[in-house]
């Protein structure tokens, strides 16, 4: 996967100069993990995850989810976490953007826009049909940012059922 390089325009005194979308690397681990909890803690929510759980997740012999992360100034701002998805009745791939994630003094300035972007390149090259990305009912921001990035609402029909395999 090749690196995005974006050259911002100057518009707010913290917005980094220099921004790279990547695929992440084993050394990012660490500070993923921390922007894992930070979104947990803005959905009310604990993260539980383990950087063991996260390197065979990303890195081992089956990798399992692709981690893109933004990096501005040497440090990750932002990642955006794809886990594959197939319509069997289609015959058709697709991508789930299952988490995206912009640290709160880095948000409003595009970086979200960016990983989106990048998710949606990604996922055409692995051959999908489609990208899905989910929101909880009364996130109206999410809501809108996904409308403005051309995600089309859908209906959710039936109800998820979960059988634990532990």
């Amino acid at each position: 996967m090749q690196n995005t390089v974006i050259k911002l325009e100057p518009h707010a005194a913290e917005r980094p100069a220099m921004l790279n979308i990547r695929a992440a690397r084993q050394g990012d681990l660490q500070q993923i993990l921390d922007m894992i909890a930070l979104h947990a803690e803005c959905h009310g929510d604990t993260a539980k995850i383990s950087a063991a759980d996260l390197d065979r997740d990303l890195f081992g012999v089956h990798p399992w989810i692709t981690a893109l992360v933004a990096e501005a100034g040497g440090r990750l701002i932002g990642y955006a976490l794809l886990v594959p998805m197939y319509r069997a009745g289609d015959g058709m791939r697709g991508m789930e953007l299952h988490q995206i994630f912009v640290r709160r003094d880095h948000r409003g300035q595009g970086i979200g826009r960016h990983l989106v972007s990048r998710a949606r390149d990604h996922a055409r090259v692995a051959g999908c049909g489609y990208l899905s990305v989910s929101a909880a009912t009364g996130n109206f921001g999410a809501h809108r940012f996904y409308e403005q990035m051309n995600f089309r609402a859908g209906p959710v029909t039936g109800m998820r059922y979960v059988q634990a395999l532990g």
